[in-house]
Parts: structure tokens; C-alpha cells; sequence
């Protein structure tokens, strides 16, 4: 059966936006709890108030973080998913696996420059430990660069579990994306739909949504 492609909006720090966003449907709601992004929730929200909210794709993302510390935001906030956007490496996520509760799934990010050449060996290892694999364009920030990467570079690449894309998406990214021979199975949003770091245009939003529905995006 087909699946169309779902959304996860990243970077959210507006409770009243997070809750238009559940009206819409968001299939994924991206919390970031790195002190250096500007989009760092917990200036915002606390991670109570973060696990007051209904919604079962609720993504804490992290960069090298210490496990402890990750393991107990995704309980005190009810993650369903955590997204390392790090340099994790296997040892490191089997340790957060045995830690977490068996309905959090694990995002692992991928950052790709010019080449995939050195990742291959890297994804195929990792794809025994996480749930899915998020690609982003490589930054020194670890991302919201609002920079597209060269997405045919993943039509190289061995994939056996699902993959959101991320980077740089825009409204005037669906045809590239149509044009992907392994189709993503999530579309992961963030500077693109913004009016300021963290505020969302939510109209952008409804808009890119909608476009989601067509049938030849399906996957």
C-alpha cells in the first residue's frame, strides 16, 4: 500500500503553534535540546510543560549529549523519538537503546557535504541499531543552515530502513523531491517555514502540507 509522505516540523519553542500544528495533522514535532541552537526549546518550554503535550511523534533532537542526561528528557518530557544529530557512534547508541523505553524509536542523522563515499560503510553499520536515518547538509552547527545538499547523492546509497530528508526544504523543493529514486519517508522541516528562529509561518506550513497530499509524491 502506498504511504504518502509524512511532516515533521522542527525547532518548535510556541505552545499556541504546537497545538495548531496537531490540529493540522503534523505527523512529527521536533523539539531541540542543544544550548547552542537558537531554537533551543527549554528556553522556551519546560520539559514539563513539553510532556503535557498529546501527540505521538514528539522528536527530542540532541547532539552529543551526555545518555544520562538524554535519557531522562525522553522520559520527564514523553518522547516518542530521539533524533542524535551528533557524532553518535554505535557503542554510544546501544547504551541510550538499553535505557530508553521500547516505544522510543531512534533517529540517527547522517550530515553530508559533496559525497557520500565516506558515509556508505558508516550507514550500513548503523542501520542495525536505529530506527531510521535522517539526512541533513553538513554544518558546523549541526544544521538549520537552511542549505539544500545534493539530494541525487542518496540515490547511491544502500538503503534498508526508512529515511527522513531534511535541509533546506522549501516549497520549491517538491520537484526534486519527485524526482528521487528512493523516496523519503518523512520530509523534515525547519528555517524555510519560519518568520524568526523558532516562530513558524504557519501558513508556509499549511501550504507545503497540502502539497504532501498529491499522489505522485507517494511512496
Amino acid at each position: 500500500m502506498n504511504q504518502r509522505l509524512k511532516l515533521k516540523v522542527c525547532g518548535l519553542t510556541q505552545l499556541d503553534q504546537i497545538q495548531e500544528l496537531i490540529s493540522m495533522n503534523t505527523d512529527f514535532l521536533g523539539f531541540i535540546f542543544y544550548e547552542k541552537s537558537l531554537r533551543y526549546v527549554l528556553n522556551h518550554l519546560s520539559i514539563e510543560k513539553i510532556s503535557t503535550i498529546d501527540h505521538q511523534g514528539k522528536t527530542g533532537v540532541f547532539v552529543n549529549e551526555a545518555p544520562d542526561s538524554i535519557l531522562k528528557i525522553a522520559e520527564k518530557a514523553d518522547l516518542n523519538f530521539i533524533q542524535l544529530h551528533g557524532d553518535e557512534d554505535i557503542h554510544y547508541i546501544s547504551d541510550i537503546r538499553k535505557g530508553l523505553h521500547p516505544k522510543t524509536k531512534i533517529i540517527k542523522v547522517f550530515r553530508i557535504g559533496d559525497t557520500t563515499k565516506e558515509l556508505k560503510t558508516e550507514i550500513q553499520l548503523f542501520q542495525s541499531y536505529v530506527d531510521f536515518i535522517l539526512f541533513d547538509t553538513d554544518s558546523k552547527s549541526f544544521g538549520g543552515t537552511g542549505k539544500q545538499f545534493d539530494w541525487s547523492l542518496l540515490n547511491g546509497l544502500k538503503l534498508e530502513i526508512p529515511y527522513f530528508l531534511s535541509g533546506g526544504i522549501s516549497q520549491e523543493s517538491i520537484e526534486d523531491i519527485k524526482a528521487l529514486q528512493q523516496k523519503p519517508f518523512a520530509l523534515d522541516i525547519n528555517s524555510k517555514f519560519e518568520i524568526e528562529a523558532g516562530v513558524k509561518d504557519l501558513e508556509k506550513v499549511k501550504l507545503f502540507k497540502s502539497n504532501l497530499l498529491s499522489p505522485n509524491l507517494w511512496i
